[in-house]
């Protein structure tokens, strides 16, 4: 059951994809990607919380490799973590908050 003032966001789209779109803007293209056609985007976890905002991590997969993002409140940051990393904080975020 979801707790009062905790929103999980998961199922919402639009969100999801401004998230994923504001991410793409952090990457440089030719270091980061080539070419964006088959990039995916994966989410860990997204939240919002009533009072501070949401609370997000995400991976986008590009022809370059994958890159980590954290949304935290209004900001959005690029990570330095790898794949492991990412599913143990999304797991342990989760029994937290899922």
């Amino acid at each position: 059951m979801e707790q009062p003032g905790k929103h999980n966001e998961i199922d919402n789209r639009p969100l999801k994809e401004t998230l994923a779109d504001t991410a793409l803007l952090l990457l440089a293209q030719g270091e980061d990607y080539t070419d964006l056609a088959d990039t995916s985007c994966e989410f860990g976890y997204l939240f919002g919380f009533d009072g501070h905002g949401l609370e997000a991590l995400f991976k986008i997969t590009t022809d370059r490799g994958e890159h980590y993002f954290a949304a935290q409140g209004q900001s959005l940051k690029h990570l330095n973590i790898d794949d492991a990393a990412f599913r143990e904080i999304s797991r342990k975020f989760l029994e937290l908050h899922g």
